[in-house]
């Protein structure tokens, strides 16, 4: 998406009704939020654009019919933006977004759209609000909406969050549980509109297997997973994987394994610019480099 082409055709709309940078965000967002959008720096929430394109007198497509841009339905819109906070753990961003679009017409009467925002509802109610037992609850009921015999990739999606929602809560077995069925699932569908899912649920199910102590079946599930990312060009989680391996090797005291396994994923993230883990790996490949010299 060209977003410089967005907020120039914003920017000319608000002049030419004569409203300010100040009048156009009222109620909507800060006045420096639309600075930004009208400079290209940043791209709207959906529902934001939608509260602008209702004060500038213009339907939302409006902005995706340009030349340069392609046409986007503001549901696939939300959705986009839903999955990215997914991926950046932003919880906060993922309430903000669903309390926006609630009241929606699109998603209040619509059972797929509304399922949407029930699962992600159910999501930050776990990690914001910390309500175990409302957020599985959502999540059942997020389900429930479509569910007919055969799971749906997204359904199978939700069920994956509810595994996520045991496994932080220390419930490592129903995770497990969780994540096997998911994977049975998973395996009867034909096509996936997201690959990303099969090393997700191969990661999200490694972990569990760790913390039960099966090392060598979370390092199998992490292999396998590697393994499709590569098949399929995925840069994503292949840090994370290489990591997990590692840190099984590093459980079971097995120090030159683990460091191998850790400096590859120190070099994934290299790859993709990721600097959040520089420090934290390598002190531990520091300290693995230790142990190895001094051993007899």
């Amino acid at each position: 998406m060209d977003i410089s082409a967005i907020g120039k055709k914003i920017k000319e709309l608000r002049k030419s009704i004569g409203l300010s940078q100040k009048e156009l965000a009222k109620d909507i967002c800060t006045q420096a939020q639309i600075s930004k959008i009208e400079s290209g720096d940043v791209l709207p929430l959906a529902s934001t654009l939608y509260s602008i394109s209702k004060r500038l007198g213009v339907d939302i497509n409006y902005f995706f019919d340009l030349g340069t841009t392609p046409r986007l339905d503001y549901v696939q819109e939300v959705a986009a933006q839903l999955k990215l906070a997914r991926r950046k753990l932003d919880y906060m961003m993922i309430k903000e977004i669903v309390e926006s679009e609630e009241r929606n017409p699109l998603f209040s009467t619509n059972r797929k759209n509304l399922q949407l925002l029930l699962w992600h509802k159910a999501i930050y109610s776990y990690h914001v609000h910390h309500e175990s037992e409302q957020a599985h609850v959502l999540a059942d009921q997020a389900i429930a909406l479509t569910y007919d015999k055969v799971w749906s990739e997204r359904e199978i999606e939700i069920r994956m969050s509810k595994g996520i929602f045991f496994y932080e809560e220390g419930k490592y077995q129903e995770a497990m549980d969780t994540y096997l069925q998911a994977k049975k699932d998973l395996e009867e569908l034909i096509f996936l509109q997201d690959d990303t899912i099969h090393s997700r649920l191969l990661y999200n199910l490694a972990k569990a297997y760790t913390k039960i102590g099966n090392y060598q079946q979370s390092i199998l599930l992490c292999e396998e997973a590697i393994r499709s990312c590569i098949e399929k060009d995925l840069l994503f989680l292949l840090g994370e994987l290489h990591y997990h391996i590692g840190y099984n090797h590093e459980l079971q005291e097995q120090f030159f394994l683990a460091r191998k396994y850790m400096s590859q994923a120190l070099n994934v993230f290299h790859i993709q610019k990721n600097a959040n883990y520089n420090s934290f790996i390598g002190e531990k490949i520091s300290r693995f480099d230790s142990i190895c010299h001094t051993s007899p």
